[in-house]
């Protein structure tokens, strides 16, 4: 490894929002609330549903995807690209089909990369904001824009990514009317409530996991609780909630959430230095 590899800050760098935001424990909550929106689009769900073993392999799925974003945002260069040639490779070999019409796609279509990328950026930037961290709305701007190198890493055309979040909002509005709750979005609701575990590790799955779920389903949009079929919550409430749940899960040490595997905080420090901490509260600097 040579000198400029060590030295190598990656895509987005400390100076970046990516890089304080991501550190945050929050950004798990902000994780299932993505799944929850993304299920929502029926063409989109449907391929992951009739490509890989969610039901019996989730955790796992949860973790990959996890370790995808931890190398793009914390690892070099070189690994981000390799990291994202991975996922293009794997998608440009599956397709889905339609069981109404018949129908065979392609699960790398822009529009359904641009629906993932676009629910995900939502949920992380949503969730971050509402569970306690200050970000300016330039700072919040200025994510959403960060965030086309990671739509260009699974194949899409950053000048067709939402820059900002007067354009994020105009996306969404114009995907709604493509929006369902068909049965494989249900199954995905239904494992994020009650995922597969042990006899022995039931009760902690209904003491830990249960409420973590419930709070992310809850923070997400109207127009979603309406597409499940429930009443949307008082945003106030859901703020309330949020903010609490940000609370506890900041009282773990980052020392101790940053020694669970696969570190790429940790490496990313041992690279660039004690001055690459990453943390949130610096965006209010």
């Amino acid at each position: 490894m040579d000198v400029d590899h060590k030295r190598d800050s990656g895509l987005f760098g400390p100076d970046s929002v990516t890089w304080q935001l991501h550190s945050d424990p929050m950004m798990w909550v902000a994780g299932i609330r993505a799944l929850y929106l993304q299920a929502l689009h029926p063409r989109a769900v449907r391929g992951v549903m009739q490509n890989s073993d969610f039901r019996q392999d989730a955790w796992g799925r949860l973790m990959r995807t996890a370790n995808f974003v931890g190398t793009t945002t914390y690892g070099t260069t070189e690994a981000a690209e390799k990291a994202g040639a991975r996922v293009r490779k794997i998608h440009a070999m599956l397709t889905a089909t339609d069981p109404d019409t018949g129908e065979r796609y392609r699960i790398d279509e822009p529009e359904l990369l641009l629906w993932v990328h676009c629910a995900e950026i939502d949920s992380y930037l949503d969730v971050a904001r509402r569970s306690g961290i200050r970000l300016t709305e330039a700072q919040a701007d200025r994510y959403i824009g960060e965030h086309r190198e990671s739509a260009r890493l699974v194949g899409l055309d950053p000048e067709d990514v939402p820059a900002d979040q007067a354009q994020l909002a105009a996306y969404f509005e114009k995907i709604r009317p493509d929006l369902a709750a068909g049965e494989d979005a249900r199954d995905v609701e239904d494992f994020l409530r009650r995922p597969p575990t042990p006899a022995l590790l039931v009760p902690a799955r209904e003491l830990v996991w249960r409420g973590v779920a419930e709070v992310a389903y809850a923070s997400l949009p109207p127009y979603a609780h309406e597409l499940y079929g429930r009443s949307a919550p008082s945003r106030e409430a859901v703020n309330l909630q949020l903010r609490f749940t940000g609370t506890m899960l900041r009282r773990i040490p980052a020392r101790v959430r940053w020694q669970l595997p696969p570190k790429h905080i940790i490496r990313a420090m041992s690279r660039l230095g004690p001055g690459s901490r990453p943390a949130p509260y610096k965006l209010g600097r």
